[in-house]
């Protein structure tokens, strides 16, 4: 991703991540540092109760969901959390600590499901799950609508995570409850306006699998001015073309007493056809259930939880909820004109979902899709999902009507950042990287000993080929100094066009995790304002897609870009050089090689015109470049050497470097000593006995994969 992503960069912006510190991401709820996961309410109750424990009280009281259906919950001492499910025969009450994050699993969806179905009776309504406390101000809400199953746990495996950053609700439907889509949709549209009401500013996110999709889709349809998010899960607006149609005609007109229930149905994938009385029927069953195997079949331990859950009369009122779900839904695309995030998975076996995703694509004018090949229907109980940091890497997260990239970043946590980071794990072994920083006294260090802690802090250097030096300085400094370095990319990241041949907004997720933003003055300032350390590339494209022969040259505008904002906020300038791109690759298709053949001219400007155009009135190496891909040929991997000079100050100097002249000659400065760092690292790479691939492998299979690997004496 480093060699597709990395290429557009023009900077990078990272603030230091240092507990318990929130920088830009405004406070969290200090009074509350283990705040209960659950509050839950029916129509016949007015609140729940609180926790027996005499250190903890938790109340929660819920109006009736037809009225307002909102939750006001106050918490004192929260050491033990709460879950209620009210029901007419009462309510049950669990706990549990919240210190450590846990890892649910389909087995906890089970367990749980069957507390909430038991003794279930009432109408439809909303609970606020055990892990799900919100922990951030100003938290968006974020309703979950489930698929068929109506539980409402369909985010079990989720809820702590989107607890927070999201004020999360579920929707519960009994199993007995005959509500139908109509007056759901009312349900779930009445709240969606109470809570419009209560916070008009903020956004509210309407999270669907399958038939909630569908809800999700009609309820956003019918309120356009509403600032509606919508993250769908394999939405069922194609269930005419589902294998789950011939279920609805069949289970009517199968005699009572030949009725079977799901688990029954599901002994079929373990070939226990000879139960079936009929042989028609099963001839159809089994056609059906190969359908479901994929991903039904870790289900199938919990067999007696799902006929629970559905019985086969409430089957059949869902598959035809299902029918009239995709029915209004479909009817009412033309109307949506809200934020929608698709979740589409590859072995999908119940609906055409990755079909669906690319329709849908087509009439919802602000869409994304990103695709999940190797999961089935239940996307959001099985692995390989994590549903808010794809929200957060989609840039779907904000917490008022416009996306703010410096106070709407959530920094990655370390689980998170080690996912980030394995996709680059090849990179960084095959590349041994070897970083040096300068003390405050001049001495070079290896290490980033000599980076400064406190920021603002700008890193101004030279951007390698295709941006390779990015995954690998990014991740060290993360490692090293708990510091994000964020990069000021170009929009193509963020933004295209119109599609066509460039690589989908997917690609670029993992550099938006760790705080990319899109280059504009606007975002540079709020950046240095907030006192982060922000990594800058002058050259931008024109270095990242440079020709052959021009290994390790700067192409800086003429004009000094960021000198006098970098003065305005006081902040440190670093210079760096970095090379090794010529160790591990050789240009030998360039732009020039290119453009002189027809159908690669083409290509060259079919890319141009999908992307933002930058620096467009601008002339010279720097103004605004054509996006190409240049050809290259691999090379026996060498090593990447990293070396960040002594800082600049700009503290004290903001009335001096308003003087355009003043500026320059800083400008140049800089430019200079990042060219010195070039030239250093060049000239001591030739005295570093582990340059090469193979005494690399050498030393380490001596003293172990995960041990340093020495390198030139400084």
């Amino acid at each position: 991703m480093a060699a597709t992503g990395a290429c557009v960069f023009h900077g990078a912006l990272f603030s230091p991540l240092r507990p318990p510190r929130t920088s830009s991401l405004g406070s969290f709820k200090s009074a509350i540092p283990n705040p209960p996961r659950l509050a839950v309410s029916t129509t016949s109750m007015d609140h729940v109760a609180s926790s027996s424990s005499p250190e903890t009280t938790s109340t929660s009281s819920v109006t009736d969901l037809f009225g307002n259906a909102r939750f006001d919950k106050t918490y004192k001492h929260a050491t033990t959390a709460i879950v209620g499910v009210g029901s007419d025969s009462g309510t049950r009450f669990y706990s549990g600590s919240q210190d450590t994050e846990v890892r649910r699993s389909l087995k906890d969806y089970f367990e749980q499901s069957v507390e909430f179905i038991r003794s279930d009776t009432g109408p439809p309504r909303w609970f606020s799950p055990l892990e799900s406390g919100s922990r951030m101000d100003n938290s968006p809400l974020l309703l979950f609508l489930p698929g068929i199953d109506g539980v409402g746990l369909g985010l079990i495996k989720h809820h702590q995570r989107l607890g927070k950053i999201f004020d999360v609700w579920c929707l519960h439907i009994p199993v007995r409850d005959r509500t139908p889509f109509t007056e759901l949709l009312k349900l779930v549209e009445k709240t969606v306006k109470d809570e419009h009401r209560h916070s008009p500013k903020k956004p509210i996110y309407l999270a669907g699998e399958s038939l909630g999709a569908c809800l999700a889709l009609s309820v956003a349809a019918r309120n356009p001015h509403i600032d509606i998010v919508l993250i769908l899960s394999n939405p069922a607006t194609s269930f005419s073309k589902s294998p789950l149609q011939p279920v609805i005609s069949l289970l009517e007109i199968m005699p009572e007493s030949l009725q079977v229930s799901l688990p029954y149905i599901l002994n079929l994938l373990k070939g226990d056809t000879s139960r079936l009385p009929l042989a028609s029927v099963g001839d159809i069953l089994q056609r059906i259930v190969s359908e479901l195997s994929l991903d039904l079949a870790a289900l199938s331990s919990h067999l007696s939880v799902l006929a629970d859950i559905l019985p086969v009369e409430t089957l059949v009122w869902k598959l035809k909820m299902l029918k009239s779900a995709s029915s209004d839904s479909n009817s009412r695309l033309h109307a949506v004109k809200a934020q929608t995030l698709i979740l589409c998975s590859g072995r999908d076996q119940l609906l055409p979902s990755m079909e669906e995703g690319g329709r849908l694509r087509q009439f919802l004018p602000k869409c994304e899709i990103r695709r999940f090949s190797n999961n089935g229907h239940f996307l959001f109980l099985e692995d390989g999902l994590d549903l808010a940091a794809t929200i957060r890497g989609a840039s779907f997260y904000r917490r008022s009507q416009y996306l703010d990239y410096v106070s709407d970043f959530i920094p990655p946590s370390p689980a998170e950042f080690r996912k980030i980071f394995e996709d680059f794990s090849l990179v960084n072994f095959a590349t041994s990287p070897v970083l040096f920083s300068t003390l405050e006294d001049g001495k070079i260090v290896r290490g980033l000993a000599g980076i400064p802690e406190e920021g603002p802090v700008l890193f101004v250097g030279y951007h390698m080929l295709l941006g390779l030096e990015l995954a690998p300085m990014v991740g060290q400094f993360f490692k090293e100094k708990n510091i994000i370095l964020r990069g000021m990319a170009h929009p193509m990241m963020f933004i295209k066009m119109k599609e066509g041949r460039l690589p989908e907004l997917a690609s670029y997720d993992s550099f938006r995790m760790m705080g990319a933003v899109p280059v504009t003055a606007k975002n540079f300032y709020k950046l240095l304002s907030s006192k982060a350390h922000v990594l800058l590339y002058p050259g931008g494209m024109r270095e990242a897609l440079h020709r052959k022969g021009e290994e390790y040259k700067l192409f800086w505008p003429e004009q000094s870009e960021f000198i006098r904002m970098a003065a305005r906020f006081g902040a440190k300038i670093v210079p760096f050089g970095v090379v090794g791109e010529d160790d591990i690759s050789e240009v030998v298709f360039d732009y020039e090689d290119q453009m002189k053949i027809p159908l690669f001219k083409k290509q060259i400007e079919e890319l141009t015109g999908e992307a933002v155009r930058l620096r467009a009135d601008m002339n010279g190496e720097v103004a605004n470049q054509d996006v190409h891909f240049p050809g290259i040929l691999p090379k026996l991997p060498g090593r990447f050497y990293y070396y960040f000079g002594k800082p600049f100050e700009t503290e004290g100097r903001k009335e001096e470097l308003r003087d355009r002249e003043n500026a320059h000659e800083l400008y140049l400065q800089v430019k200079g000593e990042v060219e010195n760092c070039l030239a250093y690292l060049t000239n001591k790479r030739e005295n570093d006995p582990y340059r090469q691939l193979l005494p690399r492998l050498a030393y380490q299979a001596k003293h172990g994969f995960t041990s340093e690997v020495p390198t030139f004496e400084i």
